[in-house]
């Protein structure tokens, strides 16, 4: 009977693991939309003749030419317009990739996917895409990688183990938390 209930409480334990990482996770979503929303990808012609900003979706914000790009001609504004904005939207799907991936975790490999895509888009490869996405992702503090467990004791803290985090808060918990704690509340 013991070891049922210590099974059933390792369980519980998980499952409310389970709701505050995804509490977490939605938690991040305001941010997550917030930054979106502000994302601007530029980028210019080798000569500096023509710019594109762009913004989330690749949606264009704003051309500029210089007065040396439209004296060039039609055919050569059009050729340097479109290698140019072809960079510019490619910038915004990959910061908009970092983004995501940072609030939602990799699960997915979306920089991956994005990256891979683009290369065969843009007859590159996946590395010279990934050195792009270097240079172009702003320096910014990242958030931290989730806490690696795998070692550490379970039932008894080793010797020069912190000590144990503050407990949570005893009123406004998630809604799992509520909903959990309500349902063990009842009376039958």
């Amino acid at each position: 009977m013991a070891a049922e209930f210590e099974r059933l409480v390792t369980e519980f334990e998980r499952f409310q693991s389970g709701i505050r990482n995804v509490d977490e996770r939605f938690a991040g979503l305001g941010a997550m939309q917030q930054q979106l929303s502000e994302l601007r990808a530029g980028a210019s012609s080798p000569d500096g003749g023509v710019t594109v900003v762009t913004g989330p979706g690749g949606a264009v914000l704003d051309v500029k030419f210089t007065d040396a790009a439209l004296a060039k001609g039609p055919q050569a504004l059009s050729a340097a317009l479109m290698t140019t904005l072809r960079e510019a939207v490619g910038e915004a799907a990959r910061r908009q990739a970092v983004l995501v991936q940072e609030h939602l975790g990799d699960d997915l490999g979306l920089v991956d996917q994005v990256l891979e895509t683009q290369a065969e888009a843009f007859g590159t490869t996946v590395e010279e895409m990934r050195s792009k996405l270097a240079e172009e992702t702003p320096a910014r503090e990242r958030p931290a990688a989730p806490d690696d467990f795998s070692e550490e004791r379970v039932l008894r803290p080793s010797d020069d183990a912190a000590p144990p985090p503050a407990a949570p808060p005893a009123a406004g918990g998630s809604a799992g938390d509520t909903f959990l704690k309500n349902l063990f509340d009842e009376e039958d």
